[in-house]
């Protein structure tokens, strides 16, 4: 079975022009012509192709692309792999959510009052009255919203310097657990787990393990969450809900 450049186009969503450019570099060059000339290509043709259009779609630029492809020593295994890591690390940017909706409970809506250069200070180049409003329209009717309103409405820029050196430093442990190997059901990890909780409870709501888990299923299934997450280490999201679900498991 063979296709035209046409097809292959329709099947793949890219233009003609980028099939002829892509012949043209001999990125893709198409297994067959037909008798008048025309390109034709066959399903390891459109393997190609796919393989192509992640990695492009990843923010590779076309040497790249190709370096990676025509390597001697990769298999399709090695691709399927290195795909699937690249795509955690891309997950990961989910994190960017979890940590903007943990920040937009502390958003202006919900009692912050700093100056644009406190809150900069504070948060770094994240800003919380991005997300206040989604916040606020997905658990603006919860008791966990309101108690977090009521105690952040006091909170001083020191005290949102605290809490933020505090989340920093639970992360730094949980980064530490992981290049040491440690598992996330492990005591240490779950320990760790059950700090961050206790952290939520003692700055902002309090938070059930129930709660907790629900959290960490946000870490992996937003990808705002994970990116931000991922930041300090990439799969961190995903370490740091086995280990919350770990935990509530381990304390129920």
């Amino acid at each position: 079975m063979s296709y035209s450049v046409g097809q292959v186009a329709r099947f793949a969503g890219v233009t003609v022009r980028t099939l002829h450019h892509y012949d043209e570099i001999g990125l893709l060059s198409p297994s067959g012509r037909s008798h008048a000339g025309h390109r034709r290509y066959d399903d390891a043709d459109l393997d190609r192709l796919q393989r192509i259009l992640f990695y492009r779609e990843l923010g590779f630029p076309l040497d790249e692309v190709a370096a990676l492809l025509d390597d001697p020593d990769a298999d399709p295994q090695a691709h399927l792999r290195r795909q699937h890591a690249l795509l955690t690390v891309r997950i990961a940017r989910l994190k960017e959510m979890a940590a903007a909706v943990e920040r937009a409970m502390e958003a202006k809506k919900m009692g912050i009052n700093l100056t644009p250069e406190e809150k900069f200070e504070v948060f770094g180049d994240f800003d919380p009255d991005e997300y206040a409003e989604e916040v606020e329209q997905r658990w603006g009717g919860t008791d966990a919203y309101q108690e977090s309103a009521r105690r952040t409405a006091s909170y001083t820029k020191e005290d949102w310097q605290r809490i933020q050196a505090e989340a920093e430093d639970i992360t730094r442990r949980f980064v530490a657990l992981m290049e040491a190997g440690a598992e996330p059901a492990s005591e240490a990890a779950t320990d760790v787990a059950e700090e961050h909780r206790l952290w939520i409870c003692r700055n902002h709501y309090e938070c059930t393990h129930e709660m907790h888990t629900c959290l960490a299923e946000m870490y992996v299934s937003d990808e705002r969450f994970t990116r931000n997450i991922d930041k300090a280490k990439p799969g961190l999201a995903a370490y740091e809900r086995e280990a919350i679900l770990a935990n509530a498991a381990r304390r129920a």
